[in-house]
C-alpha cells in the first residue's frame, strides 16, 4: 500500500493501519523529534503523542495533496517544537487544547507541494545528503534554527544581530537551492 491509501484506511479508524504508519514512520519521527528536544526518554513521550494525534485529528489530513510524508514530518516537528517550548518556558504558552492543536500543531500544506513517499526519500537518502552538505555552513545554520528550533525570521535577525530582510532572503534562498537539488536526487 501506498502512504495515501495507509492514511485512508486510518481515516477509516483501521488501528492496523495505524499500526502500518507507525512501523513505516516511527524511526524517522523519532529521530527528528529527539533532535529537536535531545532527550530519549521525552522524545518517545513526543512521538506516542503524534500518533495520537493523527488517530484523533486524522480528518485534518488534506487528502487533496496526499502528502503524507511532508504532513507527518511537519505534525512531528510541531509537536516537538511546542513541548520544548512548554518546558523551557512554563505559564508562557497558550492553553493546550483541541484548538491550540488544530492552528499550531496539525500542519497545513500548500498545494503546490508535490507529495513524498517514505520508500522514495530513504531510496535517496544519501544524495539528500549530499545536497545538504553543500549548503555554506551559515545556510545550515539557519536552517537549523528556523526548522529544528522553531525561530521566526525576526528572532534569527535578533540572534545573528542581522537584519531580518536579509535572514528572509538567506532562507528563500537557501530553501529554494536546496529543493532543487532535493528535486533532482528524488526524480
Amino acid at each position: 500500500m501506498t502512504d495515501g491509501e495507509v492514511m485512508l484506511k486510518v481515516a477509516g479508524y483501521d488501528s492496523q493501519a495505524l499500526e502500518e504508519l507507525y512501523e513505516r514512520y516511527s524511526q524517522l519521527l523519532f529521530t527528528l523529534i529527539n533532535k529537536i528536544l535531545d532527550n530519549r526518554e521525552l522524545a518517545e513521550e513526543v512521538l506516542s503523542d503524534v500518533f495520537v494525534i493523527i488517530w484523533q485529528k486524522i480528518e485534518k489530513f488534506d487528502f487533496k495533496t496526499n502528502n503524507v510524508y511532508t504532513w507527518l514530518v511537519l505534525l512531528a516537528r510541531n509537536k516537538a517544537l511546542d513541548v520544548f517550548k512548554r518546558n523551557n518556558n512554563p505559564g508562557l504558552m497558550p492553553e493546550y487544547n483541541d484548538d491550540y492543536v488544530n492552528e499550531f500543531i496539525i500542519p497545513k500544506l500548500s498545494g503546490s507541494i508535490a507529495p513524498l513517499e517514505l520508500e522514495k526519500i530513504l531510496s535517496k537518502k544519501t544524495g539528500i545528503a549530499d545536497a545538504l552538505n553543500k549548503l555554506t555552513d551559515a545556510q545550515k545554520y539557519v536552517i537549523d534554527l528556523a526548522f529544528y528550533h522553531g525561530l521566526k525570521e525576526d528572532d534569527i535577525a535578533k540572534k545573528l544581530n542581522i537584519p531580518a530582510p536579509t535572514v528572509k532572503s538567506k532562507i528563500q534562498v537557501t530553501l529554494g537551492n536546496l529543493y532543487k537539488k532535493i528535486a533532482t536526487e528524488i526524480n
